[in-house]
């Protein structure tokens, strides 16, 4: 997630700054083959047909851009919501493991330890969670074509989940989970859920050993039922794109309409006098731009999970969770909470 209230010029430019290349390439190319040839004739298309062109292909964008604006805000949502059933998890968890309604008292530490086993296993949760969504699917960009790996790469080696250790996971995992269960667990093809499941497991042991109640049992089962419920809907955005159709054919629209632009705005800039051909290419250039940011803004933000710099910052999400549970066990040897890095939050 960009922290900045704006983009500097030179993020602007790192960005698209590639295209602006043979956008300019193509409208020198027309310029001069209009000046220079006798095709100009051949070349030059009305303005009016092109500008019903770009209409409709704004439009089309701009829906493509809603989409993917509402899948990457619902994916915030989800983990607002796993930020909130986080608390209530460990409150819940502190408040209702309790000797209550066992006739003898045990030690207090040992209560204390089952608590921690299970807030320690849901901390471990959610850095699982954020490492299987972070796995590349077929229609992302790192696993496109060339140019567009390559870009992707160093995308996210610069501003993306490359600015953290490739380990953070697996060591955060190792520090939560025991190390039998971790080594049984880590060979799972979904451990996010089975950690789940062991959750609901150690809560069916604890109601035998009566350190819950029937009810207290109910509510906290309930609890890793929304788990569950969230880990499905992360999944959806994840493993289900914005509909290829719409995201393809929007690129397709948006490079048709560059491709007939200079033919158009020779035609119109040739009114305005001799030098009228040459300043066609800077306005070319310009309205050539703003549609392309506008396809690359929603292409680079239709998938909230990437890795990339649009991402919702799970990374810190985990860690403000995994401070308020660890807060709330009473422990005071608490880690840093993530910061900005080249103004991206992860």
């Amino acid at each position: 997630m960009y922290v900045k209230k704006n983009f500097g010029l030179k993020s602007i430019l790192r960005f698209s700054g590639g295209h602006m290349i043979w956008i300019a390439f193509w409208a020198t190319l027309i310029a001069v083959i209009y000046q220079f040839t006798p095709l100009k004739n051949w070349l030059v298309i009305p303005w009016l047909p092109l500008s019903v062109i770009g209409t409709a292909v704004a439009f089309y964008v701009g829906f493509k851009n809603n989409s993917a604006y509402d899948r990457l805000w619902k994916a915030r949502k989800i983990s607002g919501a796993i930020v909130n059933g986080s608390r209530a998890w460990s409150a819940s968890t502190k408040a209702f493991v309790s000797y209550q309604f066992k006739s003898e008292h045990l030690n207090e530490s040992e209560l204390n330890t089952h608590r921690k086993k299970l807030i320690y296993r849901h901390i471990g949760w959610l850095y699982a969670l954020r490492s299987q969504l972070l796995i590349p699917t077929e229609w992302e960009h790192i696993n496109q074509g060339r140019h567009v790996r390559r870009a992707a790469k160093k995308r996210i080696a610069t501003y993306g989940v490359g600015l953290h250790s490739d380990d953070c996971t697996e060591k955060q995992l190792l520090q939560f989970l025991p190390a039998d269960e971790y080594e049984r667990l880590i060979n799972y093809k979904n451990t996010a859920t089975q950690l789940i499941d062991q959750q609901s497991q150690d809560l069916k042991k604890f109601r035998e050993q009566d350190l819950i109640d029937d009810f207290r049992h109910m509510e906290m089962q309930k609890l890793l039922g929304d788990f569950y419920t969230f880990q499905g809907q992360c999944e959806r955005i994840k493993k289900f794109p914005l509909p290829r159709q719409y995201g393809i054919m929007s690129l397709v629209f948006v490079g048709i309409f560059i491709f007939l632009l200079p033919l158009s705005m020779v035609s119109e800039f040739v009114k305005l006098g001799e030098f009228g051909v040459w300043l066609s290419i800077p306005f070319t250039i310009l309205v050539g731009w703003v549609y392309l940011m506008m396809e690359l803004v929603g292409d680079y933000s239709e998938n909230p999970f990437e890795g990339m710099a649009n991402d919702i910052p799970m990374l810190s999400l985990c860690r403000t969770i995994e401070i308020d549970l660890k807060e709330i066990l009473g422990e005071t040897e608490l880690p840093e909470g993530i910061k900005p890095i080249n103004d991206i939050l992860m």
